[in-house]
């Protein structure tokens, strides 16, 4: 049905492969790489998800391969609406990287780095962005419950709002600021809301926890990244 085939060893499909994607657990990054070294011969793009693993490491591991590109993606690419940071190694050509993309856009939209260490901010922001919306959204069900409406209807709402509210979002031409203060008329309800918020420096935990995901990002890199 998906044109897909399956191998009981590695070197079975690689030596013809036009791309290889490593989508491994990172702790497992240099077994696989010392296995995949001798196959490369045919020069294949090398398209790595594996969290945390940088492409001078897997280049290293690889015995100087250079043809890689490093991505990111994040869980809604699951059902096709995920979006994924990229990043290309010095020796990747257009084809190749145009390749990489065509991999990618399958699962959802890409976006293309200049710098590698960016992979870590696009971690914090869509990486790890899917926890921060379940989250909030677990908030919102759980205030539903408290608040007398029963556990469907707070599911029901609190999916569709996040959803509609992202589709405006995303169609409008209105930044999310502008969007949010037309809703929120001085003295009403949402203002309420808004000002607890606020007092509560919730936006600011929210950015300090990004970055704090980022430079987890960092260090993940540096110590997968030890001999």
């Amino acid at each position: 049905q998906y044109g897909v085939s399956t191998a009981a060893s590695i070197d079975v499909q690689v030596g013809a492969a036009d791309v290889v994607v490593l989508a491994v657990k990172p702790q497992q990054m240099r077994e696989v790489a010392a296995s995949l070294k001798p196959l490369l011969g045919a020069q294949p793009l090398v398209l790595s998800i594996a969290a945390g693993i940088r492409i001078a490491e897997l280049s290293r591991w690889l015995g100087g391969y250079s043809r890689i590109v490093r991505a990111m993606p994040n869980t809604p690419a699951l059902i096709a609406m995920g979006i994924t940071g990229m990043v290309a190694g010095a020796e990747v050509d257009d084809t190749r990287r145009s390749a990489a993309d065509q991999v990618m856009r399958a699962v959802g939209q890409t976006v293309w780095l200049k710098d590698e260490s960016l992979i870590d901010p696009v971690t914090a922001v869509s990486g790890s962005g899917p926890a921060y919306v379940f989250y909030f959204l677990e908030a919102m069900q759980q205030a539903a419950l408290e608040m007398g409406l029963d556990a469907e209807q707070g599911r029901q709402l609190a999916l569709a709002t996040f959803t509609g509210a992202a589709q405006l979002a995303a169609q409008s031409g209105d930044p999310v600021d502008v969007l949010r203060q037309r809703v929120t008329s001085k003295g009403g309800t949402t203002h309420a809301a808004i000002s607890s918020m606020e007092a509560a420096g919730v936006k600011e935990k929210i950015v300090a926890a990004m970055k704090a995901a980022s430079a987890r990002g960092r260090e993940l890199g540096d110590e997968l990244g030890k001999d």
